[in-house]
Order: C-alpha cells, then sequence, then structure tokens
C-alpha cells in the first residue's frame, strides 16, 4: 500500500473514498498494519495497540512534528512567517517535556471542567437559541446553521474574544487547517500565510489588553497566575490562545456534524437517545470511536524502533491513524458496528493518549452533549434528508461533513 485516503487529491487515490476510509483502514489493520506510504513520506500505523504504545513513549516518538506542514512551505510564504515570529510556534500539542509539563500544568489551572461548567448555562442557552432560529422552518443545513458556529462561540467565550470578532477569526483559522494539512499551491499558501500572521497578531493582542485590563478567562487567568509567580511567558499565553482558537472550535464543529449525522443515518440510536437522553454521553464517546473529528495524528521517531514488528529508523515520521484504531476488532468487539451501548466505547485514542491527551475534551463533549438534549427534545423527529451526498474536506488528519441536510415535520 502506498497511499493514504486523506491525501487522495490525484487520480491513483479514487478507490479510497473519503466519505467512507474505514473499509481501507481495515484491510490496512489485516494485511499491512504497520507501511511506509512513498506519497506521504511517512510510516502509517493503522491498530489500535501499535498506536496507543507510539502515544504512550513520548521520548522515543516526539510530538515536535504534529503541527508541522505535510507539504513544505513555499519560501515566500516561509520567510514572511518567519518575519513575524511564526515558525515553530505551538500550544501544547507539539511540545515535549520540559516545556509541556510546564506549561500544561499552568494553563490546567485555568481550563479545567469548574471553568467549563461556569458555561454550561450559557452554551444551554446558545444552542436553544441557534436551534430555535430553523426550528419552525421544517428543515436546516445543521453545519452551518448550528455545529459551526456554537462551538466558536462557546471557545471565544472561554477565551473573551468578542461576538464580532468571530467570523474573522474562524476564517483565520481555516487558513491555518488549510495550510498545515491541505494541499495548496505556493501562491495559496502565501494567501494563507497571510492570515494566519493576522490570526497570530490577533492572539498577541489579546494577551496585551489582559495585562492592561484583567478579565475573566483563560488569557486573563493565565496573566494573572504569570503575575503571580508562574512560569509562562506573554509568547506562550498567546500561542496557547491561537492553538484553542483553532482546536476549540474546528474539532467540535466536526464532532457536533459527525455526531448528528450518524444518529440520524442509524435511526434507531436517534429513536433511543430521544426515549433515554441519558443515553447521550456514551453516544458521543460511540461518535469518536466510530466517526473521529481527527482521523490521524503524527509523530517522529527520536531513534530506531520497532513498531508492529516493522523497523522504524530514528528520523522517521509516523502517521497515526486512530480512525483505524478506533474500530480494532481486536480492542472494540464488532469494531465495524454503531452500537451507543458500548460499553467500552470512551476507550477511543480520538483525543490521543498519555502526556499529550487533548486537555479541552470535556468542553468538547459537554457541548455536544448540550446539542443533542436540545435538538432531541425541541424536534424530536428530525431526520436526514434523502438522497444527498455527503461531502468530506481533502486533508491528512480532519473528518467532519461539509454539510448535513436535515428536515422534520
Amino acid at each position: 500500500m502506498s497511499g493514504c485516503p486523506y491525501h487522495q487529491t490525484r487520480e491513483e487515490f479514487k478507490p479510497f473514498d473519503l466519505t467512507n476510509p474505514f473499509p481501507f483502514y481495515k484491510q490496512a489493520r489485516e494485511e499491512e498494519p504497520v507501511f511506509f506510504s512513498e506519497e506521504l513520506g511517512y510510516y502509517v500505523v493503522t491498530r489500535y495497540e501499535d498506536i496507543k504504545a507510539v502515544f504512550s513513549n513520548w521520548k522515543t516518538y516526539t510530538s515536535e512534528n504534529a503541527q508541522s506542514p505535510f507539504k513544505p512551505i513555499a519560501p515566500k510564504a516561509k520567510a514572511l512567517m518567519e518575519a513575524h515570529g511564526m515558525i515553530g510556534l505551538s500550544g501544547l500539542s507539539g511540545r515535549i517535556p520540559p516545556d509541556h509539563t510546564r506549561i500544561r500544568r499552568i494553563v490546567s489551572m485555568a481550563f479545567n471542567v469548574s471553568r467549563f461548567k461556569k458555561l454550561e448555562p450559557r452554551i444551554r442557552e446558545l444552542a436553544i437559541n441557534m436551534i430555535g432560529q430553523f426550528q419552525a422552518d421544517g428543515h436546516a443545513e445543521m453545519v452551518r446553521q448550528l455545529a459551526y458556529d456554537l462551538p466558536a462561540f462557546v471557545i471565544f467565550m472561554l477565551l473573551g474574544v468578542p461576538n464580532e470578532d468571530v467570523q474573522q477569526v474562524k476564517s483565520w483559522a481555516e487558513s491555518r487547517l488549510l495550510m498545515t494539512w491541505g494541499d495548496l499551491t505556493e501562491d495559496e499558501q502565501l494567501v494563507h500565510a497571510e492570515n494566519m500572521i493576522k490570526y497570530w497578531n490577533y492572539c498577541q493582542n489579546l494577551v496585551k489588553l489582559r495585562h492592561e485590563n484583567p478579565t475573566d478567562d483563560l488569557p486573563g487567568d493565565l496573566v494573572r497566575l504569570q503575575a503571580e509567580g508562574h512560569e509562562i511567558s506573554d509568547r506562550e499565553i498567546a500561542a496557547m490562545c491561537y492553538s484553542q482558537l483553532f482546536a476549540g472550535h474546528e474539532t467540535t464543529t466536526s464532532l457536533i456534524g459527525n455526531g448528528i449525522r450518524e444518529l440520524l443515518l442509524k435511526r434507531e440510536s436517534w429513536e433511543a437517545i430521544c426515549a433515554n437522553p441519558a443515553l447521550i454521553p456514551n453516544a458521543i464517546e460511540e461518535v469518536l470511536r466510530y466517526s473521529p473529528s481527527i482521523v490521524s495524528w503524527r509523530r517522529r521517531a527520536l531513534e530506531d524502533s520497532i513498531v508492529g514488528g516493522v523497523h522504524i529508523p530514528a528520523g522517521s515520521n509516523l502517521l497515526l491513524v486512530m480512525g483505524s484504531a478506533n474500530r480494532d476488532e481486536a480492542q472494540f468487539e464488532q469494531g465495524e458496528t454503531f452500537d451507543i451501548e458500548r460499553t467500552n466505547a470512551k476507550e477511543h485514542l480520538s483525543f490521543g493518549y498519555g502526556i499529550h491527551f487533548c486537555l479541552g475534551s470535556p468542553l468538547a463533549k459537554l457541548e455536544s452533549k448540550i446539542v443533542l438534549e436540545e435538538l432531541t427534545r425541541l424536534i424530536p423527529n428530525l431526520r436526514i434528508k434523502p438522497d444527498q451526498a455527503f461531502k468530506f474536506a481533502p486533508n491528512t488528519s480532519f473528518r467532519a461533513p461539509v454539510a448535513v441536510e436535515v428536515e422534520w415535520t
């Protein structure tokens, strides 16, 4: 196997359908669970046990390439980004100890469940208001009218970004996604590099404003902790904002879109959560397992090693396909079956594992829970609009439907 379904921008990859790459994953797990992709230049790892082992061993497999562009940055775009101090910029996912340990410990003091719980009434009010805007229409497009904006408003509440800036910041975040995980021409890279610089300058200004006027939000808390003597720089605080403004809404948008789509396509599952909302939290875990927002992540081997019986030379890049691991029958019985009452659904690897386990996972699941609770309460007879073809943006790591058309009577 020489290709990966998430890099199929060329004719030879058409057999690997972006709308459903999971048969390819299953074939890889069974026939060649660790293989080298000439197209990507990565060792592709597909089994649960192997991926969990790599995530667990941060000393051998560094995360420093986690957010490096797949395609080399064109010289003009790279020079522009270097001039603005953006090369090597990372929040937490691309850092390693001791910096990772130091920064994560400080950020955890502010970015925690108690702060998320304080937001819960506002998230629910937001969800109810957004659903109310289309509830009488009898039809809606769930990504555009609900899943796209709600997580953005939530993470921006957390970070103290005013509502009038939401659309602009989201457009900058999309440039970051395309620049890192897309397949852009040199001219396209330059345009998106300019957007990313605006995005980075915005995050630096957020921190500057907190020094001038303390606020009750994440950057405000981090500036306060810094003033109390905790070792975190303004650049590191800005980098956390830069990271969270992207990760905190793009992946949650994907989770909500994937969740609504999967639950409505499996009608009995939708009816089950309508009848018993207590099933919703585990249903979300099953969506994360079966149809994750992030299907693959990256590591680099710092020394010669063995993964799944395959020799990995020092310096090699690895693509860890969690979308495959999450359906591995060695870990999940009948892994290709969607089951919202699966007892070990939360053992999925969609939020990573080990020291880089996603800090914002409780917030993502809380938002999804509220959305499903309110949708099943307000529009229980929601159904997928017949005969629609679902589209997914081509890239190596993120998987979410571009649109989910629904209707009801």
